[in-house]
């Protein structure tokens, strides 16, 4: 897996789910686990056979943040990028029709759940890199090609910045 970036919201959310699934989900289930399998028999023992699968994917999901850590660097603002699109900002675009949407650009392990945050490996996130407030870019979609024009950049959250959060995201919180 090569080296990943995270922002430092996204490093200690990782960071939380990770001690919340190894420090109290996962002895929760292995405890259900364990009382089940002292009943007997565990080929027809639905709860064994539920939690015995709930604490494979809760021990795949902890191995899996696990190499994130080993395998990402935070990326923290620095006053420099102001002005201008970086990793981590915040965006106010607006297309030609008048439509506005905000986005933030992040690492790829943090967009899960979030319709408002884009990948840095994006074609929006590519094409945004490196401009300015007020630039005019063209990002290349199936549909043709989509012009924006960069509003607003900060790199916390304005008034302005509405957050899209999705009822999965809500459940993760």
């Amino acid at each position: 897996m090569p080296t990943m970036i995270l922002t430092r919201e996204g490093y200690d959310k990782l960071k939380k789910e990770f001690n919340y699934l190894w420090t109290k989900l996962r002895p929760e289930i292995t405890e259900k686990v364990s009382w089940a399998a002292s009943l007997g028999d565990r080929s027809e023992n639905a709860d064994y056979q539920y939690n015995k699968r709930y604490l494979r994917q809760i021990d795949g999901r902890i191995k899996h943040l696990a190499t994130v850590f080993d395998k990402s660097k935070v990326v923290d603002y620095n006053p420099v990028q102001d002005g201008t699109v970086y990793f981590g900002a915040y965006v106010e675009l607006e297309n030609e029709e008048g439509e506005i949407k905000t986005v933030r650009i992040v690492g790829s392990e943090e967009i899960y759940g979030r319709s408002d945050y884009i990948s840095v490996d994006s074609p929006l996130a590519r094409a945004l890199l490196h401009h300015h407030e007020e630039d005019e870019i063209r990002v290349r979609a199936p549909a043709g090609t989509i012009v924006w024009y960069i509003n607003r950049i900060s790199y916390q959250k304005e008034d302005w910045y509405h957050e899209e959060i999705t009822s999965d995201e809500l459940t993760r919180l």
